[in-house]
Protein backbone atom coordinates (compact mmCIF):
# COMPACT_ATOMS: atom_id res chain seq x y z
CA UNK A 1 0.00 0.00 0.00
CA UNK A 2 2.99 2.24 0.83
CA UNK A 3 4.52 1.83 -2.24
CA UNK A 4 0.77 2.53 -4.21
CA UNK A 5 0.28 5.54 -2.53
CA UNK A 6 2.94 7.28 -3.19
CA UNK A 7 2.56 6.52 -6.80
CA UNK A 8 -0.92 7.85 -6.69
CA UNK A 9 0.61 11.09 -5.24
CA UNK A 10 2.86 11.34 -7.84
CA UNK A 11 0.14 10.85 -10.24
CA UNK A 12 -2.10 13.93 -9.09
CA UNK A 13 0.92 15.80 -9.59
CA UNK A 14 3.14 15.74 -6.34
CA UNK A 15 6.35 15.26 -6.10
CA UNK A 16 7.02 12.44 -3.65
CA UNK A 17 10.13 11.86 -1.53
CA UNK A 18 9.68 8.22 -0.95
CA UNK A 19 12.32 6.16 2.17
CA UNK A 20 12.39 2.74 3.48
CA UNK A 21 15.08 1.59 5.92
CA UNK A 22 16.18 -0.84 3.63
CA UNK A 23 17.56 1.32 0.72
CA UNK A 24 17.41 -2.07 -1.73
CA UNK A 25 13.51 -1.58 -1.93
CA UNK A 26 13.71 2.12 -2.73
CA UNK A 27 15.68 1.29 -5.45
CA UNK A 28 13.22 -1.52 -6.84
CA UNK A 29 10.62 1.39 -6.44
CA UNK A 30 12.59 3.82 -8.12
CA UNK A 31 13.57 1.06 -10.71
CA UNK A 32 9.99 -0.32 -11.67
CA UNK A 33 7.61 3.49 -10.65
CA UNK A 34 10.10 6.26 -11.36
CA UNK A 35 9.40 7.23 -14.75
CA UNK A 36 5.76 7.60 -13.21
CA UNK A 37 6.39 11.05 -11.83
CA UNK A 38 8.75 13.16 -9.96
CA UNK A 39 10.35 11.20 -7.21
CA UNK A 40 12.91 12.19 -4.47
CA UNK A 41 14.73 8.77 -3.54
CA UNK A 42 16.20 9.04 -0.06
CA UNK A 43 19.04 6.37 1.19
CA UNK A 44 18.90 7.66 5.13
CA UNK A 45 16.15 9.13 7.53
CA UNK A 46 18.19 12.47 7.45
CA UNK A 47 17.70 13.38 3.36
CA UNK A 48 14.35 12.02 3.18
CA UNK A 49 13.46 14.61 5.92
CA UNK A 50 15.81 17.52 4.75
CA UNK A 51 13.79 16.87 1.03
CA UNK A 52 10.38 17.65 2.65
CA UNK A 53 8.86 21.64 2.22
CA UNK A 54 7.90 23.07 5.05
CA UNK A 55 5.37 22.78 7.12
CA UNK A 56 6.83 19.03 6.26
CA UNK A 57 4.53 16.08 5.95
CA UNK A 58 5.72 12.94 5.78
CA UNK A 59 3.45 9.97 5.40
CA UNK A 60 4.14 6.59 7.29
CA UNK A 61 2.73 3.06 6.23
CA UNK A 62 4.97 0.43 8.49
CA UNK A 63 3.39 -2.44 11.20
CA UNK A 64 1.22 -1.02 14.03
CA UNK A 65 2.68 -0.82 17.39
CA UNK A 66 6.39 -0.90 18.25
CA UNK A 67 7.74 -0.09 14.29
CA UNK A 68 5.40 2.50 14.43
CA UNK A 69 6.74 4.25 17.38
CA UNK A 70 10.10 3.84 16.08
CA UNK A 71 9.63 5.32 13.36
CA UNK A 72 7.77 8.13 14.43
CA UNK A 73 10.50 8.72 17.20
CA UNK A 74 13.08 8.92 14.21
CA UNK A 75 11.07 11.64 12.39
CA UNK A 76 10.47 13.76 15.54
CA UNK A 77 14.22 14.11 16.11
CA UNK A 78 14.17 16.05 12.81
CA UNK A 79 11.67 18.32 12.24
CA UNK A 80 10.86 21.38 13.38
CA UNK A 81 7.52 22.62 14.91
CA UNK A 82 4.52 22.68 12.83
CA UNK A 83 5.52 20.16 11.10
CA UNK A 84 2.88 16.55 10.60
CA UNK A 85 3.45 13.42 10.77
CA UNK A 86 0.52 10.89 9.18
CA UNK A 87 0.52 7.50 10.41
CA UNK A 88 -1.57 5.85 7.57
CA UNK A 89 -1.42 2.15 9.16
CA UNK A 90 -3.75 0.27 11.17
CA UNK A 91 -3.09 1.66 14.34
CA UNK A 92 -4.91 0.94 17.38
CA UNK A 93 -6.85 4.22 18.20
CA UNK A 94 -6.00 4.16 22.38
CA UNK A 95 -1.72 4.20 20.92
CA UNK A 96 -2.99 6.84 18.28
CA UNK A 97 -4.60 8.97 21.23
CA UNK A 98 -1.17 8.65 23.24
CA UNK A 99 1.52 9.87 20.54
CA UNK A 100 -0.99 12.29 19.57
CA UNK A 101 -0.07 13.89 23.16
CA UNK A 102 3.36 13.02 22.99
CA UNK A 103 4.19 14.38 19.78
CA UNK A 104 1.90 17.83 20.58
CA UNK A 105 4.14 18.39 23.39
CA UNK A 106 6.97 18.48 20.90
CA UNK A 107 5.54 21.12 18.99
CA UNK A 108 4.30 19.07 16.14
CA UNK A 109 1.25 17.80 14.33
CA UNK A 110 0.48 13.93 14.62
CA UNK A 111 -2.05 12.67 12.16
CA UNK A 112 -3.74 9.19 12.59
CA UNK A 113 -5.67 8.32 9.14
CA UNK A 114 -7.29 5.20 8.48
CA UNK A 115 -6.81 4.32 4.61
CA UNK A 116 -8.82 1.81 3.51
CA UNK A 117 -8.76 -0.17 0.20
CA UNK A 118 -5.84 -2.23 -0.21
CA UNK A 119 -3.04 -2.30 -2.90
CA UNK A 120 -5.39 -1.53 -5.58
CA UNK A 121 -7.63 1.12 -3.70
CA UNK A 122 -4.23 3.17 -2.69
CA UNK A 123 -3.20 3.13 -6.33
CA UNK A 124 -6.31 4.66 -7.59
CA UNK A 125 -7.95 6.49 -4.68
CA UNK A 126 -8.60 5.23 -1.29
CA UNK A 127 -10.89 6.24 1.35
CA UNK A 128 -9.13 8.08 4.14
CA UNK A 129 -10.28 8.88 7.33
CA UNK A 130 -7.72 11.58 9.69
CA UNK A 131 -7.93 12.47 13.10
CA UNK A 132 -5.23 14.64 14.54
CA UNK A 133 -5.48 18.48 14.97
CA UNK A 134 -8.20 20.30 13.02
CA UNK A 135 -5.52 22.77 12.52
CA UNK A 136 -3.00 20.29 10.73
CA UNK A 137 -6.36 19.30 8.21
CA UNK A 138 -5.47 23.10 6.88
CA UNK A 139 -2.79 22.46 4.99
CA UNK A 140 -3.06 18.68 4.42
CA UNK A 141 -6.45 18.03 3.73
CA UNK A 142 -6.26 19.21 0.14
CA UNK A 143 -3.64 16.95 -0.45
CA UNK A 144 -4.87 14.03 0.95
CA UNK A 145 -8.95 15.19 -0.88
CA UNK A 146 -6.75 15.03 -4.19
CA UNK A 147 -5.74 11.35 -4.15
CA UNK A 148 -8.65 9.83 -2.51
CA UNK A 149 -11.62 8.21 -4.05
CA UNK A 150 -13.92 10.54 -5.45
CA UNK A 151 -18.04 9.71 -6.03
CA UNK A 152 -20.27 12.29 -7.27
CA UNK A 153 -17.44 14.46 -7.40
CA UNK A 154 -17.08 14.45 -3.56
CA UNK A 155 -13.76 13.37 -1.85
CA UNK A 156 -14.30 10.01 -0.11
CA UNK A 157 -11.34 11.87 2.76
CA UNK A 158 -13.03 13.94 5.85
CA UNK A 159 -11.41 15.54 8.66
CA UNK A 160 -12.94 12.78 11.57
CA UNK A 161 -12.21 14.27 14.46
CA UNK A 162 -9.23 15.08 17.16
CA UNK A 163 -6.24 12.51 18.25
CA UNK A 164 -7.55 8.73 17.76
CA UNK A 165 -10.73 9.37 15.88
CA UNK A 166 -9.16 8.98 12.62
CA UNK A 167 -8.37 5.17 13.68
CA UNK A 168 -10.92 4.59 16.22
CA UNK A 169 -13.55 5.09 12.45
CA UNK A 170 -11.26 2.86 10.76
CA UNK A 171 -11.12 0.25 12.80
CA UNK A 172 -14.76 -0.10 13.40
CA UNK A 173 -14.78 -0.02 9.53
CA UNK A 174 -12.53 -2.97 8.99
CA UNK A 175 -15.02 -4.61 12.17
CA UNK A 176 -17.81 -4.22 10.12
CA UNK A 177 -15.74 -5.82 6.74
CA UNK A 178 -15.13 -8.78 9.37
CA UNK A 179 -19.06 -9.45 9.80
CA UNK A 180 -19.62 -8.31 5.80
CA UNK A 181 -17.23 -10.93 4.88
CA UNK A 182 -18.65 -13.50 6.96
CA UNK A 183 -21.91 -13.42 6.34
CA UNK A 184 -21.25 -13.19 2.52
CA UNK A 185 -19.20 -16.53 3.36
CA UNK A 186 -22.68 -18.15 5.00
CA UNK A 187 -24.65 -17.01 1.97
CA UNK A 188 -21.93 -19.00 -0.57
CA UNK A 189 -22.35 -21.87 2.38
CA UNK A 190 -26.38 -22.11 2.37
CA UNK A 191 -26.34 -21.82 -1.55
CA UNK A 192 -23.51 -24.87 -1.75
CA UNK A 193 -24.90 -27.22 1.05
CA UNK A 194 -28.56 -26.79 1.13
CA UNK A 195 -29.18 -25.80 -3.13
CA UNK A 196 -26.46 -27.84 -4.16
CA UNK A 197 -25.10 -25.23 -6.41
CA UNK A 198 -21.42 -25.54 -7.52
CA UNK A 199 -19.50 -22.52 -7.60
CA UNK A 200 -20.03 -21.48 -10.93
CA UNK A 201 -23.21 -21.15 -10.52
CA UNK A 202 -23.40 -19.14 -7.25
CA UNK A 203 -20.95 -17.04 -9.12
CA UNK A 204 -23.19 -16.14 -11.55
CA UNK A 205 -26.37 -15.54 -8.11
CA UNK A 206 -23.35 -12.74 -6.48
CA UNK A 207 -22.99 -11.23 -10.27
CA UNK A 208 -26.74 -10.64 -10.56
CA UNK A 209 -27.28 -9.77 -6.71
CA UNK A 210 -24.22 -7.18 -7.47
CA UNK A 211 -26.89 -5.28 -9.64
CA UNK A 212 -29.40 -4.40 -6.87
CA UNK A 213 -29.38 -2.97 -3.93
CA UNK A 214 -26.64 -5.68 -2.62
CA UNK A 215 -23.98 -3.77 -4.59
CA UNK A 216 -20.87 -3.68 -3.22
CA UNK A 217 -17.35 -4.58 -3.78
CA UNK A 218 -16.88 -7.55 -1.65
CA UNK A 219 -19.80 -9.05 -2.89
CA UNK A 220 -18.50 -8.37 -6.81
CA UNK A 221 -15.13 -9.59 -5.84
CA UNK A 222 -16.65 -12.89 -4.32
CA UNK A 223 -18.26 -13.75 -8.40
CA UNK A 224 -14.71 -13.26 -8.94
CA UNK A 225 -12.99 -15.63 -6.30
CA UNK A 226 -16.00 -18.34 -7.14
CA UNK A 227 -15.45 -18.37 -11.18
CA UNK A 228 -11.88 -18.83 -10.23
CA UNK A 229 -10.24 -22.34 -11.41
CA UNK A 230 -7.48 -23.89 -10.03
CA UNK A 231 -4.62 -24.23 -12.78
CA UNK A 232 -2.99 -27.26 -11.27
CA UNK A 233 -5.78 -29.51 -10.75
CA UNK A 234 -8.67 -27.70 -12.94
CA UNK A 235 -11.05 -27.55 -9.47
CA UNK A 236 -12.71 -24.82 -7.94
CA UNK A 237 -10.29 -22.23 -6.26
CA UNK A 238 -12.20 -22.11 -3.39
CA UNK A 239 -11.86 -26.07 -3.05
CA UNK A 240 -8.08 -25.97 -2.98
CA UNK A 241 -7.83 -23.21 -0.01
CA UNK A 242 -7.66 -23.92 3.23
CA UNK A 243 -10.85 -23.21 5.46
CA UNK A 244 -8.67 -21.46 7.90
CA UNK A 245 -9.37 -17.51 7.43
CA UNK A 246 -6.63 -15.29 9.10
CA UNK A 247 -6.89 -11.80 10.63
CA UNK A 248 -4.81 -8.82 11.72
CA UNK A 249 -6.02 -7.78 14.69
CA UNK A 250 -8.55 -5.02 13.58
CA UNK A 251 -12.13 -7.40 13.99
CA UNK A 252 -10.67 -8.17 18.00
CA UNK A 253 -9.96 -4.66 18.61
CA UNK A 254 -13.55 -3.71 17.15
CA UNK A 255 -15.43 -6.44 19.57
CA UNK A 256 -12.53 -5.54 22.77
CA UNK A 257 -13.98 -1.39 22.14
CA UNK A 258 -17.30 -2.55 22.19
CA UNK A 259 -17.05 -4.60 25.46
CA UNK A 260 -15.46 -1.98 26.82
CA UNK A 261 -17.97 0.83 25.80
CA UNK A 262 -20.85 -1.91 26.27
CA UNK A 263 -22.38 -2.11 22.69
CA UNK A 264 -23.57 -5.21 21.43
CA UNK A 265 -21.84 -5.65 17.97
CA UNK A 266 -22.57 -9.33 18.10
CA UNK A 267 -22.04 -10.10 14.37
CA UNK A 268 -18.77 -8.25 14.19
CA UNK A 269 -18.27 -10.62 16.96
CA UNK A 270 -19.26 -13.59 15.83
CA UNK A 271 -17.30 -12.88 12.73
CA UNK A 272 -14.44 -12.48 14.78
CA UNK A 273 -15.22 -15.90 16.73
CA UNK A 274 -15.70 -17.74 13.38
CA UNK A 275 -12.53 -17.15 11.80
CA UNK A 276 -11.22 -18.07 14.80
CA UNK A 277 -13.08 -21.29 14.75
CA UNK A 278 -11.96 -21.98 11.44
CA UNK A 279 -8.42 -21.51 12.71
CA UNK A 280 -8.70 -24.00 15.06
CA UNK A 281 -7.78 -26.81 12.37
CA UNK A 282 -6.45 -29.86 14.87
CA UNK A 283 -9.72 -29.25 16.97
CA UNK A 284 -12.29 -29.58 14.02
CA UNK A 285 -10.64 -32.29 12.62
CA UNK A 286 -10.65 -34.10 16.16
CA UNK A 287 -14.39 -33.13 16.15
CA UNK A 288 -15.28 -33.76 12.90
CA UNK A 289 -17.55 -36.99 12.54
CA UNK A 290 -17.12 -37.55 16.45
CA UNK A 291 -19.71 -35.27 17.97
CA UNK A 292 -23.51 -36.24 18.06
CA UNK A 293 -25.44 -34.06 14.81
CA UNK A 294 -28.99 -35.11 16.11
CA UNK A 295 -31.37 -35.64 13.35
CA UNK A 296 -30.71 -33.71 10.30
CA UNK A 297 -33.07 -32.63 7.41
CA UNK A 298 -31.68 -33.86 4.29
CA UNK A 299 -34.71 -32.71 1.54
CA UNK A 300 -34.26 -30.83 -1.36
CA UNK A 301 -35.62 -26.96 -1.41
CA UNK A 302 -37.21 -25.36 -4.21
CA UNK A 303 -33.72 -23.59 -5.52
CA UNK A 304 -35.03 -19.73 -6.67
CA UNK A 305 -37.35 -19.78 -3.72
CA UNK A 306 -34.06 -20.76 -1.75
CA UNK A 307 -31.87 -18.22 -3.37
CA UNK A 308 -34.18 -15.40 -3.10
CA UNK A 309 -34.64 -16.21 0.67
CA UNK A 310 -30.62 -16.42 0.73
CA UNK A 311 -30.72 -12.73 -0.57
CA UNK A 312 -32.57 -11.15 1.87
CA UNK A 313 -31.52 -12.75 4.51
CA UNK A 314 -27.81 -11.61 3.51
CA UNK A 315 -29.30 -8.04 3.02
CA UNK A 316 -30.51 -7.82 6.33
CA UNK A 317 -27.53 -9.01 8.27
CA UNK A 318 -25.60 -6.70 6.62
CA UNK A 319 -27.63 -3.79 7.80
CA UNK A 320 -27.87 -5.31 11.32
CA UNK A 321 -24.00 -5.57 11.02
CA UNK A 322 -23.68 -1.95 9.75
CA UNK A 323 -26.27 -0.60 12.39
CA UNK A 324 -24.05 -1.91 14.92
CA UNK A 325 -20.95 -0.29 13.76
CA UNK A 326 -22.51 2.76 13.54
CA UNK A 327 -23.53 2.50 17.07
CA UNK A 328 -19.94 1.59 18.19
CA UNK A 329 -18.50 4.65 16.54
CA UNK A 330 -21.21 7.18 17.87
CA UNK A 331 -20.54 5.46 22.13
CA UNK A 332 -16.62 5.71 20.82
CA UNK A 333 -17.36 9.33 19.89
CA UNK A 334 -19.28 10.18 22.88
CA UNK A 335 -17.05 8.78 25.40
CA UNK A 336 -13.39 10.49 23.64
CA UNK A 337 -14.92 13.63 22.70
CA UNK A 338 -15.20 13.36 19.06
CA UNK A 339 -17.48 15.47 16.63
CA UNK A 340 -18.23 12.63 14.50
CA UNK A 341 -20.71 13.14 12.18
CA UNK A 342 -22.04 9.39 11.06
CA UNK A 343 -22.83 10.87 7.88
CA UNK A 344 -19.90 11.70 7.16
CA UNK A 345 -18.85 8.09 7.50
CA UNK A 346 -21.19 7.36 5.23
CA UNK A 347 -20.57 9.50 2.70
CA UNK A 348 -17.02 8.64 2.78
CA UNK A 349 -16.80 5.09 2.48
CA UNK A 350 -19.22 5.15 -0.67
CA UNK A 351 -16.21 4.68 -2.61
CA UNK A 352 -11.88 3.18 -2.67
CA UNK A 353 -12.78 1.55 0.74
CA UNK A 354 -13.29 -2.21 1.24
CA UNK A 355 -16.87 -1.68 2.69
CA UNK A 356 -17.92 0.32 -0.25
CA UNK A 357 -21.37 -0.76 -1.35
CA UNK A 358 -24.47 1.04 -2.88
CA UNK A 359 -27.00 1.44 0.43
CA UNK A 360 -23.88 3.43 1.96
CA UNK A 361 -25.73 6.18 -0.06
CA UNK A 362 -29.20 5.55 1.64
CA UNK A 363 -27.53 5.32 5.26
CA UNK A 364 -26.17 9.15 4.57
CA UNK A 365 -29.77 10.25 3.97
CA UNK A 366 -30.67 8.49 7.06
CA UNK A 367 -28.44 10.46 9.28
CA UNK A 368 -28.96 13.20 6.81
CA UNK A 369 -32.59 13.18 7.85
CA UNK A 370 -31.94 12.30 11.45
CA UNK A 371 -28.39 12.94 12.83
CA UNK A 372 -29.71 11.75 16.51
CA UNK A 373 -31.20 8.21 14.54
CA UNK A 374 -31.48 6.07 17.91
CA UNK A 375 -30.47 3.32 15.56
CA UNK A 376 -30.08 2.54 11.80
CA UNK A 377 -32.73 0.10 11.59
CA UNK A 378 -35.54 2.18 12.82
CA UNK A 379 -34.43 4.50 9.92
CA UNK A 380 -38.17 5.20 7.70
CA UNK A 381 -36.65 3.37 4.61
CA UNK A 382 -34.64 0.66 6.36
CA UNK A 383 -37.74 -0.46 8.15
CA UNK A 384 -39.74 -0.74 5.20
CA UNK A 385 -36.79 -2.55 3.86
CA UNK A 386 -36.63 -5.14 6.62
CA UNK A 387 -40.42 -5.77 6.27
CA UNK A 388 -39.57 -7.68 3.32
CA UNK A 389 -36.49 -9.61 4.49
CA UNK A 390 -37.78 -10.53 7.88
CA UNK A 391 -39.52 -13.21 7.26
CA UNK A 392 -36.94 -15.25 4.51
CA UNK A 393 -34.24 -14.54 7.31
CA UNK A 394 -36.17 -16.54 9.74
CA UNK A 395 -36.92 -19.20 7.11
CA UNK A 396 -32.86 -19.42 6.11
CA UNK A 397 -31.68 -19.68 9.83
CA UNK A 398 -34.58 -22.15 10.60
CA UNK A 399 -32.92 -24.26 7.32
CA UNK A 400 -29.36 -23.81 8.67
CA UNK A 401 -30.12 -24.93 12.00
CA UNK A 402 -32.32 -27.85 10.75
CA UNK A 403 -29.36 -28.92 8.71
CA UNK A 404 -26.58 -28.52 11.26
CA UNK A 405 -24.98 -25.46 8.99
CA UNK A 406 -23.01 -23.32 11.39
CA UNK A 407 -24.40 -19.48 10.41
CA UNK A 408 -22.97 -17.90 13.60
CA UNK A 409 -23.58 -14.04 11.70
CA UNK A 410 -27.07 -14.71 10.22
CA UNK A 411 -28.18 -16.29 12.86
CA UNK A 412 -26.83 -13.68 15.93
CA UNK A 413 -27.74 -10.91 13.81
CA UNK A 414 -31.77 -12.12 13.59
CA UNK A 415 -31.75 -12.96 17.68
CA UNK A 416 -30.30 -9.03 17.67
CA UNK A 417 -32.75 -8.05 15.58
CA UNK A 418 -35.51 -9.58 17.69
CA UNK A 419 -33.70 -8.49 21.13
CA UNK A 420 -33.70 -5.03 19.66
CA UNK A 421 -37.53 -5.08 19.24
CA UNK A 422 -38.85 -6.82 22.44
CA UNK A 423 -40.64 -5.05 24.67
CA UNK A 424 -39.10 -7.28 27.58
CA UNK A 425 -35.59 -9.14 27.78
CA UNK A 426 -34.63 -11.96 30.33
CA UNK A 427 -32.54 -9.32 32.07
CA UNK A 428 -35.28 -8.75 34.61
CA UNK A 429 -34.53 -12.40 35.89
CA UNK A 430 -30.85 -11.83 35.31
CA UNK A 431 -31.17 -8.34 37.81
CA UNK A 432 -33.38 -10.92 40.34
CA UNK A 433 -30.28 -13.36 40.30
CA UNK A 434 -27.35 -10.59 40.79
CA UNK A 435 -29.39 -9.02 43.53
CA UNK A 436 -29.66 -12.33 44.88
CA UNK A 437 -26.18 -13.23 44.93
CA UNK A 438 -24.57 -10.29 45.49
CA UNK A 439 -27.28 -7.47 46.81
CA UNK A 440 -26.81 -5.85 43.07
CA UNK A 441 -30.25 -4.38 43.51
CA UNK A 442 -32.28 -3.48 40.85
CA UNK A 443 -35.07 -1.24 40.12
CA UNK A 444 -38.72 -1.48 39.49
CA UNK A 445 -40.88 -1.06 36.68
CA UNK A 446 -43.16 0.95 38.77
CA UNK A 447 -41.26 2.82 41.24
CA UNK A 448 -38.17 5.52 41.07
CA UNK A 449 -35.00 4.26 43.15
CA UNK A 450 -32.89 1.09 43.38
CA UNK A 451 -33.93 -1.99 45.06
CA UNK A 452 -33.11 -5.18 47.25
CA UNK A 453 -34.83 -8.05 48.61
CA UNK A 454 -33.56 -9.51 51.29
CA UNK A 455 -33.29 -13.11 50.12
CA UNK A 456 -31.47 -14.67 53.00
CA UNK A 457 -33.71 -12.74 55.73
CA UNK A 458 -37.43 -12.68 55.73
CA UNK A 459 -37.28 -11.42 52.20
CA UNK A 460 -38.77 -8.21 52.19
CA UNK A 461 -38.08 -5.47 49.96
CA UNK A 462 -36.19 -2.55 51.08
CA UNK A 463 -35.13 0.59 48.75
CA UNK A 464 -30.76 0.76 48.68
Amino acid sequence: MGSNIARNFASKGHTVAVFNRTFARTEGFMDNYGAEGDFLAAETMDEFVASLEKPRRALIMVQAGAATDATIAELARRMDGGDIIIDGGNSLFTDTIRREKEIRAQGLHYVGAGISGGEEGALLGPSIMPGGPAESYKSLGPLLESVSAHVDGVPCCRHIGTDGAGHFVKMVHNGIEYADMQVIGEAYYLLRHVAGMEPAEIADVFAEWNKGPLESYLVEITAEVLRQVDAKTGKPLVDVIVDAAGQKGTGRWTVKAALDLGIPVTGIGEAVFARALSSALAQRKAAHGQLPSGQLLNDEVERAEFIEDVRRALYASKLVAYAQGFDEIKAGAKEYGWSIKPGDLATIWRGGCIIRAKFLNRIADAYANDPDLPSLLLDPFFKLELKDLVDPWRRVVVAATQRGLPIPVFASSLSYYDGLRAKRLPADLIQGQRDFFGAHTYQRVDLPGAFHTLWSGDRSEVES
